[in-house]
């Protein structure tokens, strides 16, 4: 039977544990201590962390308040004997981001800017999200990243959703003239265009599917 070396080399354990959110429980710390109780009585060996937190990690640009993540990983987690798996939080953007930099909000397939809140909540194309969640992922990496405890990195979470918006847009049709040597004829024989007169003449004329717009043609959808 064929070996296979563990994930984590120096843990050669089933990894056992969940997502845990400490930073719900800022103002009531004794809670933490509960939990560390309730994780070691349930034999977990693992959590993960700060998948959601990053509002809690920069409450406004600039400003990084990561005091409690270390009392979470110093002071608990690994005092317990629970090894943690660090998240980047560009899973949820924080409030701040959405006022500032509004153009980070999702765009609906119907053309409609979307609210802040929810989750999974930005423009993926975004540069100011990018840079921000750049920037955020970096302070982790450079403040946790050789600590003894860390088992694994979850990179964000649940990749999901689209965004509808121009720079979306934009970067659609700069991938579709990758993708089709930069010609149009290529293109349309493609998406079978001739079909109700849906031929392609400017890359410009290409949107993104939408309810109200283009969602019949099959290569383009």
């Amino acid at each position: 039977m064929q070996k296979h070396p563990p994930i984590v080399k120096t843990f050669p354990h089933l990894l056992h544990g969940g997502d845990y959110n400490p930073e719900q429980w800022i103002d009531t710390p004794e809670v933490w201590d509960e939990d560390m109780r309730l994780l070691k009585a349930a034999r977990c060996n693992v959590v993960s962390i700060g998948i959601f937190s990053w509002a809690m990690l920069e409450p406004e640009e600039g400003r990084f308040t990561f005091e409690w993540l270390d009392t979470i990983i110093d002071d608990k987690l690994t005092k317990n004997g629970t090894r943690f798996v660090l998240a980047t939080p560009g899973g949820a953007k924080p409030a701040w981001m959405a006022q500032k930099y509004p153009e980070t909000l999702r765009v609906s397939a119907e053309r409609r800017r979307q609210l802040w809140g929810g989750r999974h909540n930005h423009c993926f194309t975004s540069p100011a999200w990018r840079k921000l969640s750049t920037i955020m992922n970096t302070k982790l990496a450079e403040r946790y990243g050789r600590h003894p405890n860390i088992a694994l990195w979850h990179v964000n979470n649940e990749y999901s959703g689209t965004c509808h918006c121009d720079l979306c847009q934009n970067a659609f049709r700069a991938w579709l003239q990758k993708r089709y040597d930069g010609d149009l004829k290529k293109l349309n024989h493609a998406w079978w265009s001739t079909f109700w007169s849906h031929t392609i003449t400017d890359w410009s004329q290409i949107e993104s599917p939408s309810p109200i717009g283009e969602r019949q043609v099959h290569g383009h959808t």
